[in-house]
């Protein structure tokens, strides 16, 4: 029998779009000869399938599960694709392991732990991973400016701690952009983070667990038209380029693959991850970890999958088998 795959998406954050469009690219490739598939949208207390009818239909959120006429369905995995809260901060993944139904992300406490970028810094830094200087600053504590300019350089990239895909992000060059950027960032997160800004080619990496083996997955790199990639470069395939396989060394890529796949490991990491870098004259910075990366059309992670030769079909059938382990 198929078995039964929520593919969950939408969520609460400034990335509820990119979701539905990964949602959306997953739900067409995935293999239907083997799994019956529903797409559930979250959004706060909203939390409803769509059938084929556009009959709305509510999840019963005491078990997950969803009733179509008098057929009660209850699902085998997760295949989660929810961008920030709470699908990438270990709100759902608490959920789903007090329910016992399995999903392909990284567990609650990696989960939290990974979403929290100034947290996140301190583990990566103790283990070796170069990261740049920052300040974690709290919505409910006073910000002096004079004092944030005596500890840290400008240029710096001042950001909400919590959040991808660079919403609320500034990159500031001088101190009299330092107060509208941190309130810019502070309508997005009661914390942020500012760190100071390292010159570089920005590369990036998929890794994902697959039979007991760290899959290393090409290294990309991304060169915005922008001064930064921020949302709209990311989004828009004018604003920026991405070269896979990047046009590094070869040892350059596997020390970029081998990072990863330490950190993977370091971090209790599980599905498919991407890790972010600063390569700066030889040495690699580390910028941050995606535990629910993208996979829409726009995505860097499909594209380093058929780089790898692999269809889409294929790899989505690999993260599901792995996960349902």
């Amino acid at each position: 029998m198929k078995k039964n795959i929520a593919l969950i998406a939408g969520g609460d954050s400034a990335e509820y779009p990119i979701s539905i469009k990964s949602a959306a690219m997953v739900s067409a490739e995935i293999d239907r000869s083997k799994y019956q598939v529903y797409l559930i949208e979250i959004k706060k207390d909203e939390w409803i399938y769509n059938n084929s009818d556009s009959n709305i239909i509510q999840i019963d959120k005491n078990d997950f599960s969803l009733k179509i006429a008098d057929n009660k369905i209850k699902f085998d995995l997760v295949f989660n694709l929810i961008h920030g809260s709470p699908g990438e901060n270990g709100k759902l993944q608490g959920y789903f392991d007090m329910l016992d139904i399995p999903y392909t992300s990284s567990n609650a406490v990696t989960s939290a732990l990974t979403f929290n970028k100034a947290y996140c810094n301190h583990i990566v830094r103790e283990n070796g991973v170069a990261v740049a200087k920052d300040i974690h600053l709290f919505k409910r504590h006073k910000c002096d400016l004079k004092t944030l300019i005596e500890y840290i350089n400008l240029p710096v990239f001042i950001k909400p701690n919590q959040g991808g895909s660079s919403v609320g992000m500034s990159k500031v060059s001088d101190i009299k952009e330092l107060k509208p950027a941190i309130d810019k960032a502070f309508a997005e997160d009661d914390e942020i983070l500012i760190e100071e800004y390292i010159k570089g080619r920005e590369l990036t990496c998929g890794v994902f667990d697959y039979a007991g083996e760290v899959m290393r997955f090409p290294v990309t790199e991304i060169i915005p038209k922008k001064d930064f990639f921020d949302y709209e470069a990311k989004y828009n395939e004018n604003m920026a380029d991405e070269v896979t396989p990047a046009n590094i060394s070869e040892e350059e890529k596997k020390n970029i693959q081998e990072t990863s796949a330490k950190l993977y490991r370091v971090l209790n990491c599980k599905g498919v991850v991407r890790f972010d870098y600063i390569l700066n004259d030889d040495r690699l910075w580390f910028l941050e970890v995606n535990t629910v990366p993208g996979m829409s059309n726009a995505s860097i992670i499909p594209k380093q999958i058929q780089v790898m030769g692999y269809s889409l079909k294929e790899f989505y059938s690999m993260i599901i088998e792995e996960a349902l382990k």
